[in-house]
C-alpha cells in the first residue's frame, strides 16, 4: 500500500529553513516572524505562515510564476506517444512491435518539424491522439524531453550491466518509481521536489498554505518541510458539514461544532487534528470566495477529468492577485496507463484525452495572459518496453515527456533521440531505455526557472551536484 506524504507540520518554521529562503525574501520573513511570534504555537501554522507571507508578497515585486505537473499513473508508453517517423526508424519500430505500431501514413499530420533538426534524419511524429498540441509545438510552446527518466548519476549501459554505477532503487516498481520522479527518493519518501522547492518560496506568498495545490489527490511530489499540499478537486473545495449558518436549523448548533473541531486542545494528536482543520476551514472559505470573484474563462475544456482538473487550476491562476500569490505548484494526474494488454485500443484514447487538455490549458493560459509565467510538465512511473507482449508492452524505464509553456524554448526536441531496437545500445533489456537526461536535470531547469538560487539546489535535488548539467536550456 502506498504511504501517505507528509503533508503537514506543526510549531515555527525550524530555524534551519529560514537560511534557505531566498534572500529576496528573507529579512522580510523573519521580521513578520518575530511580529506574529505572540500568536503562540498554537495557532494554525498556515494562518501563522499567511501573516508572514502578507508582506512578504508586497516586496516580490508582482511578478508571478506557477509550476503545473502532470503524472500519467501507471507508466505510459513512450513508443506510442512519440514515434519515429523517418522511413528506417519507423520501419525498425513497425518490426519490433507490429501489433501496436501506428501506420506511417496514420502519423503524417503529427509529423513534427523541429526548429532543430535531430542528428542522422531522424524524424519524429506525435501519436494521432496529441494533434490538439502540434499547433503548441509548432507556436514554440511546447519542447519534448527524449529518454528521460530515473537516475542516481550518468550511466552508460556497461556500467549498468557492471553496476559499477548505481541504477535507481526498485526499478520498474509503480510505487517505487513514481516517488523517485516525485521526490529523488522511492516509496516512503517524506518530501517531493517539489515540496522542497516551494519550501523557498512561501514567504512570498500572501496565502502560504495555497503556494501547493494538488487538484487530483495526494502526491508526495507537493510535500516539504514547511510547504504541505492543499488539496481540491475539479470542482472546487467542499465545505465541512455543519459548520454552515445552520445546523438542524439551529445557528448556534453550527457555531458549537466549529469550535469543537477547531478548538485549542492539550492533546498531541487531538492539538493537531482541530489546527489541520482550522487550517482547511480558513483556506476553503478564502478559496472559494476567490474563485467566486475570478474571471470567468472562455476557453472550451472537455468533460474528462483531466482536462477539468486543469480547467480548476486555469480558474485558481486567474484569482492569484485576490489571493497574493507569486508562486505556485500544482499537480494534476489521470491514471490507466499500466496497459500490459489492449494498449492498441485503449491508449489513443488516453492520448486523445491528455493532448486535449493540454491544448486547452494552453489556450486558457493565453486567455488569462498568463502563458509566459505558467509551465507544464508531464511526467509517468516510467516508459513502457519497445517489444510488445502482444497485446501491450510491459513496464520499462526512460520515456519521452513533454515541456509546455510561453517560457519553454519550443518548437524542438531536447536529450538524445534513442537506438529504435532491442538488445541495442540504449536498452537495458526488452526494448527498455536506459535514460540518457535524469528527472534531476528536468527539475532543476525547472526550479532555476522558478527561482531557485543555484546555491539551493541541492536542497531541492539531493542527486544534482552527479550531473555535468543542471540547466538542459529548454527555459527562456
Amino acid at each position: 500500500m502506498t504511504r501517505s506524504p507528509r503533508a503537514t507540520i506543526t510549531g515555527d518554521l525550524p530555524v534551519a529553513h529560514v537560511s534557505k529562503l531566498p534572500s529576496l525574501h528573507r529579512r522580510e520573513f523573519l521580521k513578520r516572524a518575530s511580529a506574529v511570534s505572540v500568536a503562540g504555537a498554537a495557532a494554525p501554522w498556515a494562518l501563522q505562515l499567511a501573516a508572514i507571507g502578507d508582506a512578504a508578497a508586497a516586496t516580490a515585486g508582482g511578478d508571478y510564476k506557477a509550476l503545473v505537473c502532470v503524472f500519467l499513473y501507471g507508466g505510459n508508453d513512450h513508443g506510442n506517444t512519440v514515434i519515429p517517423y523517418d522511413a528506417v526508424n519507423h520501419q525498425a519500430y513497425t518490426a519490433i512491435r507490429p501489433t501496436l505500431a501506428i501506420s506511417r501514413d496514420a502519423l503524417a499530420a503529427t509529423a513534427l518539424s523541429p526548429t532543430v533538426a535531430l542528428p542522422d534524419g531522424r524524424q519524429m511524429a506525435l501519436a494521432p491522439g496529441l494533434s490538439a498540441i502540434k499547433p503548441v509545438f509548432d507556436a514554440g510552446r511546447l519542447g519534448v524531453m527524449l529518454n528521460i527518466g530515473t537516475l542516481m548519476a550518468p550511466m552508460t549501459l556497461a556500467q549498468y550491466k557492471s553496476g559499477a554505477v548505481p541504477a535507481p532503487p526498485k526499478l520498474f516498481s509503480h510505487n517505487d518509481q513514481s516517488s523517485l520522479w516525485q521526490s529523488s527518493n522511492v516509496e516512503g519518501a517524506r518530501t517531493g521536489w517539489g515540496g522542497r522547492m516551494a519550501d523557498l518560496m512561501l514567504s512570498a506568498n500572501g496565502r502560504a498554505g495555497l503556494t501547493c495545490i494538488n487538484v487530483s489527490g495526494n502526491a508526495i511530489f507537493q510535500a516539504g518541510d514547511a510547504a504541505f499540499q492543499y488539496l481540491t478537486g475539479p470542482g472546487g473545495k467542499k465545505p465541512i458539514t455543519g459548520i454552515g449558518s445552520q445546523m438542524f436549523g439551529s445557528s448556534s448548533c453550527a457555531k458549537l461544532l466549529k469550535a469543537l473541531i477547531t478548538e485549542e486542545r492539550t492533546h498531541a494528536m487531538e492539538a493537531e487534528l482541530n489546527r489541520v482543520t482550522a487550517r482547511s476551514i480558513d483556506l476553503q472559505s478564502t478559496l472559494s470566495t476567490a474563485l467566486a470573484g475570478g474571471a470567468t474563462l472562455s476557453t472550451a475544456f472537455a468533460a474528462d477529468s483531466l482536462a477539468r482538473q486543469l480547467k480548476m487550476v486555469a480558474s485558481l491562476i486567474a484569482a492569484r492577485s485576490t489571493l497574493g500569490m507569486t508562486r505556485q505548484v500544482y499537480f494534476v494526474a489521470m491514471g490507466g496507463f499500466d496497459l500490459h494488454d489492449a494498449l492498441s485500443t485503449r491508449h489513443p484514447a488516453l492520448m486523445q484525452q491528455v493532448g486535449g487538455a493540454l491544448a486547452s490549458f494552453d489556450a486558457a493560459l493565453q486567455e488569462l495572459g498568463v502563458a509566459d509565467q505558467v509551465t507544464t510538465f508531464t511526467a509517468s512511473d516510467f516508459g513502457r518496453t519497445l517489444s510488445s507482449n502482444g497485446d501491450g508492452a510491459d513496464h520499462g524505464w526512460g520515456s519521452h515527456h513533454f515541456v509546455m509553456g510561453g517560457a519553454v524554448r519550443g518548437g524542438r526536441f531536447y536529450g538524445t533521440a534513442p537506438s529504435v531496437s532491442v538488445n541495442g545500445p540504449d536498452d537495458v533489456g526488452q526494448g527498455r531505455l536506459l535514460p540518457t537526461t535524469s528527472v534531476d536535470q528536468l527539475a532543476a531547469t525547472l526550479a532555476l526557472w522558478m527561482g531557485v538560487s543555484g546555491a539551493d539546489l541541492r536542497t531541492v535535488l539531493p542527486n544534482i551536484g552527479n550531473f555535468a548539467a543542471s540547466d538542459l536550456g529548454f527555459m527562456r
